[in-house]
């Protein structure tokens, strides 16, 4: 029995021994009598004579010199990535641009140093309705972009709180002028009628050449003054020196935009607000191959030797590109400041009095009623369109200012208003280029007037366009058949 009990003992010994050769051959290290659950988490709170390790050093050393390898050449693929447009900052302009640009096949990267779309284009930021017969409708009919967006009729448009007349019927019951007043005004209203390819409609004007004066219908001054600032939505009083054609076109523009929905104003507006509109254009440019990158910080245009563009870095990475298109605040040496906008921003629990209780409304106070150099705008929108809180109005009054104070210069339109439960007031710089982009490849946009539609911003954007691409985009599209863009409108 001793013999059988040394036996087994023997055994037992020998069985750990083979077990600790074997594991001696999965360790690198020696047998460690206590362990740390921080450097080996499957040994908290044991003591075991043989724990796991880590691996052999150089093992180790080998796989982090792969991924290292991996890292720098992942770096360096990106660095050397090139694009033919690099686009930075996610504006209207630049989103509209972006979604062209892709559409027309060109690589497109898209930056922007927030971590959200629309820059200055958010709602709270861009103050303007769109015309429904307008540039901007017809350049999302020409993409298609209506398909993202449903959009609903600004219920009026008002000069001073009084209905704006658009046709001759509309100027004989206007409450705006006298009787003869109307009468010169209910005929020079078939200048609406005028096509500028047809000399014999022109009732003998010289349009290309003749001013704005009015004279040839024996328009009085103040009759002129709303034609010119209500109907054409001229800024400031430049245009009467200025061929008559702009004016007549802008005229006409107004009503085919009033008679398109047969509502009480020119003007349509898309559901909870403009923000909608730079991410369905970012949308665009995504389905047709743009890459967007947001919250990329510095975003520092690169210039090589000649001055000309070739890249943007961030965050020590670098994108090469042919051309850059950006917002001023990406390139405040290629701009220069030509003026600056007021702006108060209301909140309400009513619509604006004497206004039949719109929920969606646009005033606008001609600058010779307030002694001012520009126009003022009112322009409110409410829950209606989905950017408010059931019962509340959001009010919007701008300018062009013309001092730092801008709670006294906004003041006539906020007496408009009613009570209101809360007003901020903000004053922002308005820039344009200096830049030559032949030159240096970049592509700057203007800021955003105080006007309260976006024909000027198109203007922009197709100017834009044409520099960038050497091509003129046609927009002669079919707008009866845009069944996207009136989905909603009333």
């Amino acid at each position: 029995s001793r013999r059988q009990a040394c036996s087994k003992s023997a055994h037992r010994e020998s069985e750990r021994e083979r077990g600790a050769r074997g594991r001696e051959q999965t360790c690198s290290v020696p047998p460690q009598t206590t362990s740390s659950s921080d450097q080996f988490p499957c040994a908290a709170s044991v003591v075991c004579p043989y724990i796991p390790c880590e691996p052999r050093r150089d093992q180790r050393e080998a796989r982090e010199e792969k991924a290292d390898k991996k890292r720098r050449g992942e770096k360096q693929e990106r660095k050397m990535d090139e694009y033919d447009v690099i686009v930075l900052g996610t504006g209207l302009k630049e989103c509209i641009l972006s979604g062209l640009l892709s559409v027309d096949g060109l690589k497109v990267l898209h930056m922007d140093r927030n971590d959200y779309y629309g820059g200055e284009s958010t709602s709270l930021n861009l103050t303007k309705f769109m015309m429904a017969n307008g540039a901007l409708v017809r350049v999302l009919i020409h993409t298609s972009v209506t398909k993202y967006l449903n959009f609903k009729a600004v219920m009026a448009a008002l000069l001073q709180q009084r209905e704006i007349p658009a046709t001759d019927v509309e100027a004989l019951k206007s409450n705006l002028m006298g009787l003869l007043k109307k009468r010169r005004a209910r005929k020079f209203s078939y200048t609406c009628r005028i096509r500028e390819e047809d000399p014999k409609s022109h009732e003998g004007l010289d349009l290309p050449q003749g001013h704005n004066k009015g004279k040839k219908y024996g328009l009085e001054d103040d009759t002129v003054d709303f034609i010119g600032h209500a109907l054409a939505l001229h800024r400031d009083d430049n245009y009467l020196d200025e061929p008559a054609i702009h004016t007549v076109k802008r005229m006409k523009l107004y009503a085919e935009s009033l008679a398109r929905f047969q509502s009480a104003s020119p003007y349509i507006y898309p559901l909870y607000g403009l923000g909608e509109l730079p991410q369905a254009f970012a949308r665009l440019s995504a389905v047709y191959g743009g890459t967007y990158m947001l919250n990329k910080p510095e975003c520092k245009v690169e210039f090589d030797e000649n001055g000309k563009a070739y890249g943007v870095t961030s965050e020590g990475e670098t994108a090469k590109c042919k051309k850059i298109v950006c917002d001023p605040s990406y390139l405040p040496e290629k701009v220069k400041k030509i003026g600056k906008v007021a702006r108060a921003i209301c909140i309400m629990k009513h619509p604006i009095p004497d206004t039949k209780d719109s929920h969606s409304v646009q005033i606008i106070l001609p600058k010779k009623q307030l002694k001012r150099k520009s126009d003022m705008y009112v322009f409110c929108c409410s829950y209606a369109h989905n950017i408010a809180p059931k019962g509340k109005f959001i009010a919007f009054v701008s300018t062009e200012a013309e001092t730092d104070k801008p709670e006294i210069e906004l003041k006539p339109g906020i007496d408009l208003l009613g009570p209101v439960e809360e007003t901020f007031f903000d004053i922002y710089d308005r820039y344009e280029p200096t830049n030559n982009p032949e030159e240096d490849s970049c592509f700057v946009t203007n800021s955003y007037d105080a006007t309260t539609h976006f024909e000027t911003t198109v203007q922009d954007v197709l100017s834009m366009y044409n520099k960038i691409t050497g091509k003129e985009l046609d927009l002669s599209v079919d707008l009866n058949a845009a069944s996207a863009a009136e989905q909603e409108a009333a």
